[in-house]
């Protein structure tokens, strides 16, 4: 005798695929709804939860969220050089009454834009279509200075028949911190600056919601 057994369909199996198709799915809403804020994701996003996304686009809130950048530093210029400062007489020799003196320097300019300045006709933006335009401040350096641990005597001599001009070191270092300053402008550091300032602000404007940003 043959024993036969019929095996009918395996509804567990298909029941427990079914119940993790729809947890996945369901996942993927929730991640849709809750990271998506623009393109064709966000309006899938706004039609599923019946809420949109708004921004606070008024020339006074922008212009105060600018503000908040206040002077913001946004490139630093080093400089490593020798500059000699020395004293001199009309009548005399140097090796009887000259003194002179070699620094070996190193220091930087710091330049940015100060938002600070910033004023409301500078910022423009149309409403309809989520677009912004910056005319910027003026970039400038903010601060130029010599780097003392780094920066010492590498050269002095003093005549015969003077003493050492307590006062030409300081008067040195003052001109090695001009020069400085005129070598980092003379090298471009303002234009570089506001390049990076607008690079920053552009980024700040993108996250606050526009779509289309122009800084100049």
């Amino acid at each position: 005798m043959t024993t036969q057994y019929y095996s009918g369909p395996n509804y567990g199996s298909r029941l427990l695929g079914l119940a993790l198709a729809l947890l996945l799915g369901a996942v993927a809403v929730v991640l849709v709804v809750r990271h998506a804020t623009s393109g064709a994701l966000g309006r899938i996003a706004t039609l599923i939860t019946g809420r949109s996304t708004s921004f606070d686009t008024s020339v006074p809130t922008v212009v105060e969220k600018i503000q908040r950048l206040s002077r913001l530093e946004t490139v630093v210029y080093s400089l490593d050089t020798v500059v000699e400062g020395d004293r001199t007489s009309p009548i005399l020799p140097d090796a009887l009454a000259g003194d002179r003196i070699l620094l070996v320097v190193h220091g930087e300019s710091i330049a940015g834009i100060d938002f600070a300045q910033l004023k409301p006709e500078d910022v423009r933006i149309e409403g309809g279509t989520r677009s912004i335009h910056v005319t910027l401040p003026v970039s400038q350096i903010f601060v130029t200075s010599l780097d003392n641990q780094h920066t010492r005597v590498y050269a002095r001599t003093t005549g015969l028949l003077v003493p050492v001009d307590q006062n030409l070191e300081s008067d040195t270092r003052a001109k090695a911190q001009d020069q400085l300053q005129k070598a980092a402008l003379s090298d471009g550091i303002l234009d570089t600056a506001r390049k990076n300032a607008r690079a920053t602000l552009t980024t700040l404007l993108y996250s606050l919601g526009f779509e289309h940003v122009d800084v100049t």
